[in-house]
């Protein structure tokens, strides 16, 4: 069992990464959105207000993320034998429906200015505008240093509203800019629409991903042919049915399956054997492996993926 314990301190340390990464993210975010909200509503700046809205939707990402960290480390209990780690993904889902609603509103907001823009005060948009720039920067860089961004869909998630903004806040300068030098009264709902067009994007790929981890969907990253091969080319594995491969989180995938083998294997071999598909399978990416053994003489169908038993074909009768 030693790929289990090695396995489960790297994930626990990058854990505790992620959640003071975000923690710090949250407080920053947090803050500047605020300000960015009123400095939308002084300067009567739609780019600005989007952005603060896109920050909005940032700062509640990171805070249902740390959230959802904390809840993550509550222990399985009889009530839920996977503990809280499921609520990450809930979360994600949330997440990414309240940016495809706030995209959608910003766009509603834009096309009435684009009819009769109104007057925005540029220097103020430009200024605080510049900060978010810089506040993004910083952002980004502390996620993307100390945490797991690449396959934690909670970090990930966060860290593409953070880029979003980023470019949000280029556009809110372009348009102060446009509007200081040309009197381009279009840019401010311009800029506007292109963020929320951003929001969108990522609001419809954070909940894809999410949804898929709810319908058990098979991991994104996991090829299931990669994983049948990795089984069945195991020394007394003569096939294998029954498969399942799911996400409980995002980082924590499970397979469960039956595997017929060799007659002549002694529950001591199966055990080795076993030890040795937990390891292989851990480097497919497939953290939580139950396997159910059969001898050739099971009379179960073949097929490799589960065909689910109505209630008339029941499994085979005792007699």
């Amino acid at each position: 069992m030693g790929t289990h314990h090695h396995n489960h301190s790297h994930h626990d340390h990058t854990h505790g990464a992620n959640k003071k990464v975000l923690l710090i993210s949250f407080i920053i975010i947090t803050a500047y959105m605020i300000v960015e909200a009123i400095g939308g509503f002084v300067t009567n700046s739609l780019a600005l207000l989007s952005d603060a809205g896109h920050m909005l939707s940032d700062s509640v990402a990171l805070g249902i993320a740390l959230f959802a960290f904390i809840l993550g480390e509550k222990a399985a209990n009889q009530r839920k034998t996977f503990g809280y780690k499921r609520f990450e993904i809930l979360a994600a889902v949330l997440n990414g429906v309240t940016l495809m609603l706030i995209a959608g509103f910003i766009f509603y907001e834009a096309i009435d200015r684009f009819a009769n823009p109104p007057e925005v005060a540029t220097t103020g948009m430009l200024i605080i505008s510049s900060i978010g720039l810089f506040v993004n920067i910083l952002v980004a860089w502390i996620m993307h240093r100390g945490g797991d961004t690449e396959e934690n869909l909670n970090m990930r998630g966060a860290y593409l509203h953070v880029l979003g903004d980023m470019l949000g806040s280029v556009g809110a300068i372009i348009a102060a800019l446009l509007m200081m030098f040309y009197g381009f009264g279009w840019a401010d709902p311009l800029a506007s629409v292109i963020v929320a067009a951003l929001v969108l994007r990522s609001g419809f790929y954070v909940t894809k991903s999410a949804v898929n981890v709810l319908m058990e969907g098979t991991p994104e990253n996991t090829n299931v042919d990669d994983v049948i091969q990795t089984i069945q080319k195991t020394d007394g594995i003569i096939s294998i049915h029954d498969l399942h491969i799911w996400s409980i989180t995002s980082g924590l995938n499970a397979l469960s399956c039956h595997a017929v083998v060799i007659d002549s294997m002694t529950i001591a071999e199966s055990e080795d054997m076993l030890r040795k598909i937990e390891h292989d399978l851990l480097h497919l990416g497939i953290q939580h492996v139950t396997i159910q053994l059969e001898t050739t003489a099971h009379t179960h169908d073949e097929s490799i993926l589960c065909q689910i038993k109505g209630e008339t074909g029941h499994h085979h009768h005792h007699h």
